[in-house]
């Protein structure tokens, strides 16, 4: 959120939140692009109403794995999870595609390579606790790229 910007100023809005509607108008499904329209054309108001969803940036992820013949149901590339699969041991606990994987078992993985996390989840067994967050999220947090204000 911009600093001092009335979002911020409302108190009402989180980072990781979902707008879902703007003064009755839904947000659903539309291009990022057509969203950012719909707001930057209501800049001018006094007043917003907005439904939204909270959605906490750092998920908190539970998969029990017990023993080494269960796959984990998910494929990751460079701590970011790729694809799921249907009812696995991975989607049951929490796990979704599109995030980065911040901890395991509670050692941070923000600087591993990707081998590594490969290796630390492949022999994974029993409950596997892992914090993730939006892949977008965390390049905005870690300053790889720039945050575009509407």
């Amino acid at each position: 959120m911009m600093h001092g910007g009335p979002a911020e100023k409302s108190g009402k809005l989180n980072i990781g939140d979902q707008i879902m509607s703007i003064n009755g108008t839904s947000l659903v499904g539309l291009p990022l692009s057509t969203c950012q329209s719909i707001i930057k054309g209501l800049k001018n108001q006094a007043r917003v109403k907005l439904n939204i969803v909270r959605c906490p940036p750092v998920t908190t992820v539970l998969i029990r794995r017990p023993d080494l013949r269960y796959q984990l149901g998910f494929s990751v590339q460079n701590g970011i999870i790729c694809s799921l699969m249907r009812g696995g041991i991975a989607e049951r606990g929490g796990v979704r595609v599109g995030h980065r994987i911040i901890e395991i078992n509670g050692q941070s993985v923000v600087a591993t390579p990707h081998e590594k996390i490969v290796h630390i989840l492949s022999n994974a067994v029993g409950e596997i606790h892992m914090k993730t967050m939006p892949a977008a999220m965390y390049r905005l947090l870690t300053a790889q790229e720039q945050p575009v204000y509407i």
